[in-house]
């Protein structure tokens, strides 16, 4: 009779923790999306567009330049304001922000955040360092600042983006982009810029990794892999902004001027985070064709990559031979900065933060990047290597081609809300702003 009592009583505890749990998931799913949040007043320096089925909301503004977004186990978002710190934000009952606090309040944050899976250590960036602390989520607070990568290259590309593997939570992934915009060091890759490489966080020795000489790669020859991405099998995809002002000269013929749809964007397949990847991806050398009529002097497919100035020791078939060229282009100068799949991992989000030296102006919007399940069980894109036009315009500035970094929307960081119900993307114009994106059905 005891133990009958026992299981009665240990049965009834059961159920009501089941019953909260429940609760708490049907709280979660009841979550409204706002179409305007209190306080919170929409700019009138842009108006935006959505893609049919898609809807949008303004959730804060005011930010410092936020560039990383990700949630916490409690369902905080945690927004690295670069030259700030990183916020959390709680998310109200009403879908908006109810309640924001400062966790990390340093300066030399610039981009890179990333929470371990069990939601305990917070790893952040700055140009020459990576930092780990002990988080708990309940209370929103970093503790015990540890470094755990150092001696990062500063000059060039400040941005040190940060991801962990789902299923790999020791891993810690840090890009670094070039020193300018033709590294031609970075050729080799004992430089250590323009490339990706994995740290095994659970064997940090003392005072931390020299990120040159530790650690593995995850690829090579990649200008500036801001957003790493992982697929449904916990794959490394990577989004890299390529070169600025480039001509092509073939023949001994004067320069000629490729450099308005030209070298493409790339998205990258990196590969298994576990395993070395030393694959070179072509950069300083090899550019990514985006649109091959204006080289004249060979033809080309999208997708295909060229040399700016080819001789009998390195040219164009120099690339073909040596190079892994990206699976998929995406148009010149759009700069993306972060990319995540959605739940059936069916799409890829990426953000296109916009055009500095490009006229008429170009990306200032968020797009979907369609993929499907191969027969292997590999995830891919849809569209073809060749194509040009590989994904869809989800969000963006009405006036995209009269864009500049004042005066448009400047998507960063990219986080899915614990539901998935909706994605959180920032911008980093002036003023910082939040928005959400979901489906209009939903």
């Amino acid at each position: 009779m005891k133990m009958l009592n026992w299981s009665v009583a240990a049965l009834t505890v059961a159920l009501s923790a089941a019953g909260s749990v429940l609760a708490e998931q049907a709280a979660a799913a009841a979550l409204p999306f706002p179409s305007s949040c209190p306080g919170v007043t929409a700019t009138s320096r842009y108006k935006l567009s959505a893609a049919p089925g898609w809807n949008y909301a303004l959730l804060a503004t005011g930010l410092s330049t936020p560039r990383g977004l990700v949630f916490d186990s409690e369902g905080h978002l945690l927004i690295l304001q670069s030259g700030q710190g990183v916020t959390a934000h709680t998310i109200g009952a009403d879908g908006c922000i109810s309640s924001s606090k400062t966790v990390i309040q340093m300066a030399q944050l610039n981009h890179g955040i990333a929470l371990s899976p069990d939601g305990k250590t917070l790893y952040v960036s700055a140009s020459p360092t990576v930092w780990s602390y002990s988080y708990d989520a309940k209370t929103m607070s970093a503790t015990g600042q540890t470094v755990v990568v150092k001696g990062m290259n500063q000059g060039g590309h400040a941005s040190r983006t940060l991801a962990i593997p789902p299923n790999k939570p020791s891993l810690l992934i840090v890009s670094l982009g070039s020193d300018g915009n033709i590294d031609v060091a970075a050729a080799k890759k004992e430089t250590g810029r323009a490339l990706v490489k994995v740290f095994d966080m659970s064997k940090v020795p003392s005072g931390g990794y020299t990120y040159n000489t530790q650690g593995w790669y995850l690829g090579y020859g990649l200008r500036n892999e801001i957003a790493i991405v992982f697929d449904g099998n916990n794959m490394v995809w990577g989004v890299e902004n390529s070169g600025d002002q480039l001509t092509r000269s073939a023949n001994s013929t004067s320069s000629v001027d490729v450099h308005i749809n030209n070298p493409a964007e790339e998205l990258n397949y990196l590969g298994d985070p576990s395993k070395s990847n030393e694959n070179w991806y072509g950069y300083p050398v090899c550019w990514t064709v985006g649109d091959p009529s204006v080289i004249t002097d060979k033809t080309f497919k999208v997708g295909q990559q060229f040399v700016i100035a080819p001789n009998a020791t390195l040219n164009d078939k120099t690339c073909a031979d040596t190079s892994t060229p990206p699976r998929l282009s995406i148009k010149a100068h759009s700069a993306p900065i972060d990319g995540k799949f959605d739940k059936d991992f069916e799409n890829m989000f990426v953000s296109l933060h916009g055009s500095w030296n490009r006229q008429p102006a170009t990306g200032y919007k968020v797009i979907q990047i369609p993929f499907e399940k191969l027969e292997s069980g590999a995830y891919d894109p849809v569209a073809p290597q060749d194509s040009a036009a590989g994904y869809l315009d989800i969000l963006w500035t009405q006036n995209e081609g009269s864009c500049s970094s004042a005066s448009c929307l400047r998507p960063t960081g990219i986080a899915w809300h614990p539901d998935t119900s909706r994605m959180y993307v920032a911008s980093d114009g002036s003023p910082g702003e939040l928005y959400i994106l979901y489906k209009a059905s939903e």
